[in-house]
């Protein structure tokens, strides 16, 4: 496992590298941009708030869902946090299709790129398929080949007792043994495979926040920046208590929890800052700032959808637990509804 985690955080530390510095290539695209009001010292006080603003509301959303050793009713035996995670789902699935997608799609059809190849083929609909397939097969072989490595420590301890063992004693045990090491390879197995859906969805989550602060840091233009204040600590409160809802499910260790925590909660104040440095030289409006955001995000769409209908919504719904609760499905289901409700007016801004 510790091998899996750090692999996952050295990829994202690359992604994060490769999605940031093409954004410090200067524009070479002429195209026309909207007039705007540019007022840069008001923009740069609407962007401290929004820092400011959004590092409180991350924090607070990623940590709600953790508070289940704190406050009992919230924690993943209880049927309340079925219904929080449903609200999540709702808003982690809002978030793919209609905050980010909807984005990609505009970059990626600008008229500041050549017509060939980017008018000859859907890029957008293509990158988000792949990307959810690949999701698919991390989750997949990740998860194979951490169970096989549960099940032969399993049979190797079980190898151990029965030589240890002797007359009846040594006849009984590995029977017991072998049962009871089905049932704790089959929990081993769940409980990593969270671990692999609560990084990925991280992963999947932190590159569309980078875009995200990026973009607002880069804004010179008040009007732009001031709804957005409201609308992303809204946005990252939602989407931090998905992740939140995911990781507390992982059962991490506190050093972990408290890593992926504050990695969530920085990510978007981190953009903004690269954004405020790079306002010199980012133009939203460059072929290469238009084709890097649109790759990236749409990846991360894929990811967020993927991950909100298979792990989430499709794992919990079809669950017996919620199958034989008929209050337990309504809640959820109201909750899903709810949150992805809430996320989808918040685009009305954002």
């Amino acid at each position: 496992m510790d091998w899996f985690k750090k692999k996952s955080q050295f990829f994202t530390f690359c992604l994060i590298i490769f999605l940031v510095l093409p954004t410090l290539i200067v524009a070479e695209c002429t195209c026309d941009t909207e007039d705007e009001e540019r007022d840069k010292t008001k923009a740069l006080r609407y962007k401290i708030a929004a820092l400011v603003s959004i590092l409180v509301a991350s924090a607070i959303g990623v940590c709600i869902p953790l508070l289940g050793k704190v406050i009992p009713s919230l924690s993943p035996e209880k049927d309340i946090f079925f219904i929080i995670k449903a609200f999540a789902a709702g808003v982690i699935l809002s978030t793919g299709f209609i905050h980010v997608l909807p984005d990609v799609f505009e970059n990626l059809t600008s008229p500041c790129l050549n017509e060939h190849p980017w008018g000859d083929f859907p890029f957008t609909g293509f990158a988000a398929m792949c990307t959810a397939m690949g999701t698919l097969m991390i989750e997949t072989y990740a998860t194979a080949y951490f169970r096989k490595q549960q099940v032969k420590r399993g049979q190797a301890e079980a190898n151990d007792d029965m030589e240890n063992g002797s007359g009846h004693e040594g006849q009984v045990h590995p029977h017991t043994h072998t049962a009871h090491g089905h049932a704790s390879t089959d929990q081993s197995s769940e409980l990593l495979r969270n671990r692999v859906i609560s990084q990925v969805l991280e992963l999947g989550i932190i590159v569309h926040s980078v875009i995200i602060g990026i973009s607002l840091g880069a804004s010179e233009s008040p009007k732009t920046i001031r709804p957005l204040v409201a609308a992303l600590s809204f946005h990252q409160f939602f989407e931090g208590m998905g992740l939140g809802s995911c990781i507390s499910q992982a059962k991490f260790k506190r050093l972990s929890v408290i890593t992926m925590g504050l990695f969530f909660a920085l990510t978007t104040p981190v953009g903004i800052g690269i954004g405020l440095g790079i306002t010199n030289v980012y133009d939203e409006n460059s072929p290469t700032a238009l084709i890097v955001e649109g790759i990236f995000n749409a990846a991360s769409a894929g990811i967020l959808i993927y991950m909100a209908l298979v792990d989430f919504l499709a794992v919990d719904f079809m669950s017996p637990r919620m199958q034989n609760n008929g209050r337990l499905r309504l809640g959820s289901n109201l909750s899903l509804l709810l949150g992805a409700g809430c996320m989808s007016l918040v685009a009305k801004w954002a």
